[in-house]
């Protein structure tokens, strides 16, 4: 499994509608994509229009070629996009360990 993280900042004051806009987007559109295996999203506490997204992938070209080569990438862009204040900062990770 891969794990995408993303870092996201949002324009202040939007916080309520990108709650509601990414829970869309992700229900509505990312799910759909192959490979999607879950998502988490955190906000931040101190920085309040930060927000951590975790999408969970079976592999890394189920997220760089299946779906942002897909149009399922431009639906999602279309309803979270309006809402960065800059590109968000993605990056892959492999699970090393975990607790049971």
């Amino acid at each position: 499994m891969i794990l995408e993280l993303a870092d996201i900042r949002i324009h202040p004051g939007q916080q309520a509608a990108f709650d509601e806009a990414i829970e869309r987007g992700l229900t509505t559109v990312i799910a759909k994509a192959k490979g999607f295996q879950g998502f988490k999203v955190n906000q931040g506490i101190e920085s309040p229009e930060r927000y951590i997204l975790q999408i969970f992938w079976a592999t890394l070209e189920d997220h760089t070629v299946g779906f942002r080569e897909s149009p399922l990438f431009a639906e999602w862009r279309a309803i979270v996009g309006p809402f960065f204040a800059a590109p968000p900062n993605v990056e892959h990770f492999e699970l090393v360990t975990k607790s049971v």
